[in-house]
């Protein structure tokens, strides 16, 4: 079938398929290429046919973002470009702001010339320099105090700028220049100053000399270029803030599905959907996907992670009319807005959001909490929280008073760090994910906390105790809280009144784990007892102190009473488990990975990949 596919062969001539791939189309592809693809399927199929296949892959197409990089490529793998305009880094430090090297020789050869190909370029990435800008120029800042010195500073870094907004600030400038010279006082340490609309330039102003110095970052609009030519520019996204072509995913699909004949394995590239794109779309994503047989398929929509390493324009700023709006829809709206909300809520809502977490939230003057005390390693420590209005957590505090004077004023950083994390929106799930299972000294038995009765480090105490509090995360507590209730059910008259039974023979010394856990399960494995039936109990004797040349562990028992849980945690220990159950399975087979936990019955891992 792959050689039905280099030979373009009809859909009835494929065996086994009711699905069949695009083949290679001779109309599109060079001779040479198309040549090479069908000697290397007549290969494969005589090489198969003579000596087998058990399972064959020649080639494939890797991401090859590292390596794209390092040999100094335009784009990575399969994937078209990003943008046009990219910043790259120089050997010697800094950024050099640079049009996709394939654009010059692909204006040259639709026909336009060299002053017209220079036009174009600059239009996408600026002048690079104040010189001759609209506004905003040497002229214009000389008369408003700036010195050849400073301007000469402000050249050097348009080069590589994205926008003006970024060079004109107190790091570019110095303080003195903004302070001594322009007169302006503390507002320079606000970030939301901007030092051009306080020297008295409009937003139109700016906005123009932008263009004009730092460049539109697309080719739509350019001087000279033809309308029929955008296509040939077109990329993932859409460029810069007057940017409105973009491939689209059904274009991402058909080139793969034109590329995968020429390969046995599959494809590594990601479909780049708009930020707009519905669950329709994904569908139809994947559906034509199928239809074209191609084998990997990845779809990514712009903006639906909280932070993606390429984006291709800088966020304006919002409007004095959408800020207000923003601003009448309260945090309960938001709290409260559920899935029935209508697509304007959801925009509204949305806008809250980042601008609510732009601001601290502050917690109220008189605010609840609680008090945990407790022994972690023998060292005593005290984890005060305190509460907004709706419950959600807003602070901690801990206190180790006991301890050196560094190692509890680090600890009390420690706390006011994450207060203010709280306080700023990052959400606590965060937080329990990156401090859970750390470990370093003191650490060992938990005493004075119900739920916990180990832990790795007293930052691991701290962020598990929050979490089953807060978050209900029962899956970090050693004991459930259903073990505290006073209604659980427990053992009757009956099962006390029976006769305490030492453990056996085979649990001395010598014994294995296997019979140590039939043990704790309350079944003998002595040959001689295997015949009586012994009762389950959830007592078993133990003998703390061994005898110097061993001995049996039935003279001097201490009774101990573990409930279910804790047995299989105890005998997970035994075979080397951390004793904790898997979040995602539940079995007791943790094992210690690094600084997290890996399972090894399923491959879950707490954290760490």
């Amino acid at each position: 079938n792959h050689r039905r596919a280099a030979y373009n062969n009809g859909a009835g001539e494929y065996e086994g398929l009711t699905i069949v791939p695009m083949g290679i189309d001779p109309e599109y592809c060079p001779e040479y290429l198309l040549k090479a693809a069908r000697e290397e399927a007549d290969r494969a199929l005589q090489m198969g046919e003579q000596y087998g296949y058990r399972n064959a892959q020649v080639t494939v197409l890797a991401p090859t973002g590292t390596i794209g990089l390092v040999m100094d490529c335009d784009t990575t793998g399969i994937e078209p470009d990003f943008a046009l305009v990219k910043f790259k880094k120089l050997a010697g430090g800094g950024y050099f702001k640079i049009i996709n090297q394939s654009v010059p020789p692909a204006l040259q050869r639709l026909g336009y010339d060299e002053a017209q190909v220079r036009d174009i370029i600059q239009y996408c990435v600026g002048s690079g320099s104040l010189a001759n800008a609209p506004h905003i120029n040497h002229e214009s800042l000389k008369a408003k105090g700036f010195s050849d010195e400073v301007l000469q500073r402000l050249d050097q870094a348009t080069r590589s700028a994205f926008d003006l907004s970024f060079i004109f600030n107190k790091f570019t400038l110095g303080e003195d220049l903004l302070r001594n010279q322009l007169g302006f006082g503390e507002e320079i340490d606000s970030f939301d100053f901007n030092l051009l609309e306080a020297l008295g330039f409009t937003r139109e102003q700016i906005t123009e000399a932008n263009d004009f110095v730092c460049g539109t970052m697309t080719i739509e609009g350019a001087p000279h270029l033809q309308s029929e030519h955008y296509a040939v520019f077109d990329c993932a996204n859409r460029c810069g803030k007057y940017g409105k072509r973009y491939l689209s995913w059904e274009a991402h699909i058909r080139m793969m599905a034109a590329a995968q004949p020429f390969l046995s394995g599959a494809i590594s590239k990601t479909i780049n959907l708009p930020a707009h794109a519905t669950v329709e779309d994904v569908k139809a994503a994947y559906w034509l996907s199928w239809q074209l047989m191609n084998k990997a398929v990845a779809l990514y929509r712009d903006g639906s992670k909280l932070s993606q390493p390429l984006n291709i324009q800088i966020d304006e700023d919002d409007s004095e009319e959408s800020t207000e709006e923003a601003t009448e829809t309260t945090t309960a709206a938001v709290i409260n807005a559920g899935p029935e909300a209508t697509a304007s809520q959801h925009k509204a809502v949305e806008q809250v959001v980042y601008r609510y977490l732009a601001k601290r939230r502050r917690l109220p003057d008189r605010r609840a909490g609680y008090t945990q005390k407790a022994s972690v390693g023998g060292h005593k420590v005290y984890l005060r929280t305190g509460e907004y209005e709706d419950g959600h957590l807003g602070e901690i505090f801990l206190d180790m008073h006991k301890e050196g004077a560094a190692f509890r004023s680090l600890m009390n950083s420690f706390a006011i760090a994450i207060s203010l994390g709280l306080q700023y929106g990052v959400p606590l799930e965060e937080f329990v994910d990156a401090f859970v299972f750390t470990r370093f000294e003191p650490n060992g038995m938990v005493q004075g906390n119900p739920h916990i009765k180990m832990s790795t480090s007293i930052i691991d105490y701290v962020f598990r105790e929050l979490a089953i509090t807060y978050l209900g995360r029962n899956d970090l507590a050693q004991v459930q809280p259903e073990d505290l209730r006073a209604d659980a059910i427990s053992k009757g008259e009956e099962a006390e009144s029976q006769p305490r039974r030492p453990l056996s023979r085979s649990a001395s010394l010598g014994g294995s784990l296997s019979a140590i856990e039939e043990e704790l399960r309350g079944v003998s494995t002595d040959s001689e007892d295997n015949s009586a039936e012994h009762p389950s109990t959830e007592r078993l004797s133990w003998m703390p102190d061994m005898p110097a040349g061993g001995g049996n562990l039935e003279t001097s028992p201490t009774t101990i009473t573990l409930n279910r849980q804790l047995q299989s945690a105890e005998v997970a220990r035994m075979q080397g488990y951390e004793g904790d159950p898997c979040p995602e399975c539940g079995q007791l087979t943790l094992v210690r990975n690094g600084s997290c936990l890996k399972c090894q019955s399923c491959g879950a891992t707490t954290g760490c990949s």
